[in-house]
């Protein structure tokens, strides 16, 4: 889920850290006449922002093979849908990935009092409301246009070479690959050079490489479907509402979709709970989503901090699994993207084209 404050998403930078990864060359760097016409395989684990926005980045390299796993290519996952107006421009977004385009962003009080918090949005700013479906599959769809193989599958398991620090040995991916018809997928393997994990805040890459833990939000949303004449009142509009009947801790809020609203709050410190809040969500909206019908019901964890370890070897973490995320807001769909794709440059330069792998 990610969720977002106007201020936040008009101002977002791209507060990220050098990567970790240093110009050290690994064992025998200098490619042989032999191994020419090799290529070093990356792989990235997760086809969201984070994961899409790497893998156009090294698919666009002639001497890298990119391979690009996604377990749900049809994933509509649970969020709130917010980017900044800066990332439309910053990644090559087409408005029609955008629903919605807010301009008037209000915050209310558990008295019912309404303050105004977009009034910093110039006439020609908006905070634009996406379904991830969209989003996801139009960055992804570029990236396999660049050249990058995209693998319909879910990543079990990843095998790491005790002196994967020191040496080239390769990683050996374990994943259940779906076909037509197939519920549970075709059990393969696959040895690769560089993983670049991309698969959010419960990421099997970070579990592999012993990233480490992080606290969590649970965020629970769901998409209401209100009369034409109910949306004209989101047609511009995003709510978002503070009380302790709604969160402890976060907030609630009404963000505006293509023909629908997404109703959602959040917590951390009280996530049994999250049920309770989000009726409370519902009746605070009250007349302006009445008589609407819900047609999905969606909850995501979201990480409250970065993981202690986000680099180890040649395997790097992004997005969600790294755990880069606005902690007072939830936001993370333009932090995604702007890690996958800061990493991935990185990564790039320090295989000079192909012709050796990155250490830490």
């Amino acid at each position: 889920m990610k969720l977002t404050i106007a201020t936040i998403l008009i101002s977002s930078a791209a507060a990220f850290t050098p990567s970790a990864f240093s110009g050290a060359r690994l064992g025998n760097t200098v490619a042989s006449d032999s191994s020419l016409n090799m290529k070093y395989k990356v792989a990235v684990v997760g086809g969201g922002p984070s994961g899409a926005c790497a893998a156009e980045i090294f698919a666009q390299e002639k001497g890298i093979d990119t391979v690009l796993f996604e377990r749900k290519l049809d994933n509509a996952k649970p969020c709130g849908g917010a980017i900044p107006l800066c990332m439309v421009g910053e990644f090559d977004l087409p408005e029609a990935v955008v629903d919605r385009k807010v301009r008037k962003m209000n915050l209310i009080s558990p008295t019912g009092v309404e303050v105004n918090i977009g009034e910093t949005l110039q006439p020609d700013e908006y905070i634009g409301m996406c379904r991830r479906e969209v989003l996801d599959s139009y960055i992804r769809d570029r990236a396999i246009e660049y050249g990058a193989e995209c693998v319909n599958g879910l990543v079990t398991s990843i095998d790491i070479p005790a002196d994967h620090k020191t040496s080239e040995n390769k990683y050996k991916i374990h994943y259940q690959e779906y076909q037509e018809g197939s519920k549970t997928g075709i059990k393969k393997t696959m040895d690769v050079d560089v993983i670049v994990g991309a698969d959010g805040a419960n990421s099997r890459v970070a579990k592999a490489m012993d990233a480490g833990q992080y606290n969590f939000a649970i965020a629970f949303q769901e998409r209401i479907k209100i009369s034409e004449e109910k949306m004209e009142f989101y047609e511009e509009m995003a709510e978002m509402y503070v009380g302790d009947d709604v969160s402890p801790d976060f907030y609630g809020w009404v963000f505006p979709k293509y023909d629908h609203v997404g109703v959602g709050t959040g917590t951390v410190v009280n996530r049994p709970a999250i049920k309770q809040y989000q009726k409370a969500i519902r009746d605070r909206a009250g007349d302006k989503i009445e008589g609407g019908k819900i047609i999905k019901v969606e909850a995501h964890p979201i990480p409250e901090h970065y993981r202690p370890r986000r680099v180890q070897g040649r395997i790097a973490l992004v997005g969600d699994a790294a755990g880069y995320v606005t902690k007072c807001s939830g936001e993370g769909i333009y932090f995604a993207a702007k890690s996958g794709r800061m990493a991935a440059e990185e990564i790039v330069k320090l295989m000079d084209g192909g012709r050796r792998l990155p250490s830490q």
